[in-house]
């Protein structure tokens, strides 16, 4: 098992990460390709999905294409959930970044096109939400508003 560092939010960051809303405005649906994990990481899966919020960060539920119980999504341009991933190569670098919010460990990777991903560490599934460029002002607010389901649904522990 390998770990990697984490970055503590401070109170006054996190203070302003609760305060920060957002807005939707809808037509295009977004797409999430679908991962397919064994049966018993699903079936976790399935239970985030019951578990998941109807608003993330002031954003209303809005799911991907394919519609399916292992991927949501909130607001255009969504906030993408994906429940059930491989697990990243990057958790085995002892340098990467993480976060740990509402005691629901990430691994946080920013991509080139200024959007962030972010993976549940140390649970029984990796569950991985994409925070697209435009709403990455926010911080890791959507986070917050995931944290109580995930801790619900989705045991600590070492995914296999």
């Amino acid at each position: 098992m390998s770990s990697f560092r984490h970055r503590l939010l401070g109170l006054p960051v996190l203070a302003l990460l609760l305060t920060a809303t957002g807005c939707s405005s809808s037509g295009d649906s977004a797409t999430a390709a679908v991962p397919s994990p064994g049966t018993a990481v699903t079936k976790l899966c399935r239970n985030l999905d019951r578990a998941l919020p109807r608003t993330v960060d002031g954003l209303s539920r809005e799911d991907p294409r394919p519609a399916s119980a292992l991927t949501a999504g909130w607001g255009s341009p969504a906030i993408i959930l994906r429940c059930g991933v491989p697990r990243p190569a990057a958790m085995d670098d002892p340098d990467a970044d993480g976060v740990e919010v509402d005691d629901v460990g990430w691994l946080l990777q920013k991509q080139g096109d200024g959007s962030f991903r972010f993976t549940t560490a140390l649970r029984l599934a990796y569950v991985e939400v994409t925070i697209p460029a435009g709403r990455s002002a926010h911080g890791v607010a959507p986070l917050v508003s995931l944290a109580p389901a995930i801790k619900r649904a989705i045991p600590e522990g070492v995914a296999d």
